[in-house]
């Protein structure tokens, strides 16, 4: 697989399953489309599954992190009071959690990945491409 088509899949993966504190987020493994589409077994549905729950509370509990520390950052910046190096301390935080939480997602793609074959990647490629065809022609489209 190019390391373009992987980048495209991890994508996929990625706006499928967002990182919402308490929301579910949309499941593709459980949707009826998606299992059809890419003949997923009833075993790689329940193998899928069980890698979201797995790392769902450690993706939940990164995204309260960074929720919590982009809202100090925000509170730092908008009062302009304090010293350049304690915001410089607050964006090292920010973004060492933000980092830390793409980590934890990208280990979820991973793990997803090796579960599917490598013609339900393939089918997950294209129906991602034409997922981004729709969406970039809905952006065109004049509003009325």
């Amino acid at each position: 697989m190019s390391i373009w088509r992987g980048l495209v899949w991890s994508l996929v993966l990625a706006l499928a399953v967002p990182v919402v504190a308490g929301a579910q987020g949309f499941k593709w493994w459980q949707s009826d489309k998606f299992k059809a589409d890419l003949a997923l077994a009833p075993d790689q549905t329940t193998r899928l599954e069980e890698v979201y729950q797995g790392l769902r509370p450690k993706l939940t509990a990164g995204k309260e992190e960074l929720d919590r520390l982009e809202t100090g950052l925000s509170k730092l910046i908008a009062e302009g009071v304090a010293p350049e190096g304690d915001v410089m301390k607050m964006v090292d935080q920010v973004e060492h959690s933000r980092a830390e939480l793409a980590k934890t997602r990208t280990l979820m793609i991973y793990r997803m990945h090796q579960i599917l074959t490598v013609d339900q990647r393939a089918k997950m490629n294209a129906l991602h491409e034409r997922w981004e065809q729709e969406r970039r022609q809905t952006r065109r489209q004049p509003t009325q």
